[in-house]
């Protein structure tokens, strides 16, 4: 693992058990995470962008080990310069790393205890790793309220007495209690206005370079993932099918997932038209995958025997451009503004 990467993450998969009948025996599996790969830089934004279902939100929790990963590895660096697989941790064990690695969760309406006040969402974690108690916590619990944009007098109130763009931010200080190196920020505007959206990207953007974050940034929403992410992944039906750096991705997709995707973003300049690119039929359950290539079924460029037949790896096309398509290097796919 190199020394400029936080986290690593090798042939990560996540399987859940279908069970049916009487004795509830297992059937198959929903392949939610089928081997994904990828790793984040120190003080980097990897946005994690693809239709809701694809696994990024499973993905996330796994490296959190909220979910116990059915096979592959997530390699961590700690602050204290440790190399750590999270995939093979003990309960007991995990505990530490809470501090360091940390989860931002889509839905301030529902991740924020409507019985307890801002001053014990925010400060709780404080008192379960034994960091403050008393006025240190009432200090650190004003000291984070200022830090997100909201005023520390109102800690003594409830979160149905705020806006949900100033729940997120309660979130977002109840995380950012632990002082945490790698944050994984799960849809964190997707529940909000259109018009708080952007005040919680800058937030995010300017806690990042301020206190030196990592961000995981998850979204279903390119045109959103583009304004915070240095690089970004595309997932599709469990698979991280494209990534490269963020403007490269925009200008130059390699997958026609991403083409489509990439499609719907609107230009900066109001003058350069854009073909919207609608993909047919549905996505397939990852209950039942097709075989191939995953995208296959609703690809307009796939071919019956190639694409069909043998599934693609994700490989180096471009210098820190990665794909997993058979036809990457004959297609001349558009960007924003091609």
């Amino acid at each position: 693992m190199n020394d400029e990467y936080i986290l690593e993450v090798n042939n990560l998969k996540q399987h859940f058990p279908i069970r049916t009948g009487f004795f509830q025996r297992v059937t198959g599996h929903i392949k939610a995470v089928d081997g994904v790969s990828f790793a984040v830089k120190r003080n980097e934004v990897l946005g994690l962008v693809g239709e809701s279902g694809c696994g990024k939100t499973t993905v996330g929790r796994t490296v959190l080990r909220l979910y116990d990963p059915t096979a592959g590895d997530i390699w961590y660096r700690t602050e204290r310069g440790e190399r750590i697989n999270v995939a093979t941790l003990k309960a007991r064990d995990i505990k530490p790393l809470r501090r360091e690695m940390r989860m931002i969760f889509q839905d301030p309406f529902s991740s924020l205890n409507p019985r307890r006040t801002v001053k014990d969402l925010i400060g709780e974690p404080l008192l379960i790793h034994g960091i403050a108690k008393g006025k240190a916590m009432e200090e650190r619990v004003a000291a984070l309220m200022t830090e997100v944009g909201l005023d520390p007098n109102y800690m003594e109130r409830y979160p149905h007495e705020f806006s949900g763009g100033q729940r997120q931010r309660i979130g977002i200080a109840r995380t950012l209690s632990l002082s945490p190196r790698l944050i994984i920020a799960d849809e964190p505007v997707s529940a909000l206005d259109v018009s708080v959206q952007a005040q919680v990207l800058n937030l995010l953007q300017g806690l990042k370079d301020e206190l030196g974050l990592t961000l995981i940034f998850i979204a279903h929403d390119l045109s959103v993932v583009e304004h915070i992410s240095d690089r970004i992944a595309v997932m599709y039906v469990g698979k991280i099918v494209e990534m490269s750096p963020s403007e490269e991705l925009l200008r130059h997709p390699l997958h026609p997932y991403a083409e489509a995707l990439v499609s719907a973003v609107p230009p900066a300049d109001p003058d350069i038209k854009t073909q919207r690119i609608i993909l047919e039929g549905d996505v397939p359950s990852p209950a039942n995958p097709p075989s191939g290539c995953v995208f296959h079924p609703r690809c307009r460029y796939a071919n019956q025997s190639t694409c069909v037949e043998v599934e693609p790896v994700l490989e180096e096309i471009e210098p820190d451009h990665f794909v997993a398509c058979h036809l990457a290097r004959e297609l001349h796919l558009a960007g924003i503004g091609g």
